[in-house]
């Protein structure tokens, strides 16, 4: 049980940097970002409202008393990350790394959470 918690945090914390990392992307470097989006195509009007999403969704994650939420959560970071990676890959720009460990991280949290809710 106490490898399941330090496996948990281990992905979920690094899960976390990752998501961090890319909200303060979207609001400090909001020009890059509005250049990327624009490159896949997606609306640079949903870069504020994705970023407060996923910052809600880390909330989420963390917070023990959430359980149906951190599911949606969990989803939501799934299909987002697997959007991520086709786009990256149609456009052939090579960034689909980041939503490969992206998607690797989710499910190794999800996995050792639902271990340890058990």
């Amino acid at each position: 049980m106490k490898r399941y918690k330090i496996i948990f945090y281990i992905a979920t914390g690094l899960l976390t940097a990752l998501m961090l990392f890319s909200v303060s992307m979207y609001f400090f470097k909001h020009e890059d970002i509005v250049e990327a989006f624009t490159s896949l195509g997606y609306p640079t009007y949903i870069i504020y409202p994705y970023a407060v999403a996923k910052l809600l969704g880390l909330f989420a994650l963390w917070n023990p008393s959430f359980k149906a939420i951190k599911e949606w959560a969990y989803s939501g970071f799934f299909f987002a990350f697997i959007l991520a990676f086709f786009a990256h890959f149609m456009v052939g720009d090579g960034e689909q790394g980041g939503a490969v460990l992206a998607i690797v991280l989710l499910i190794v949290s999800y996995i050792f959470n639902k271990r340890i809710n058990k």
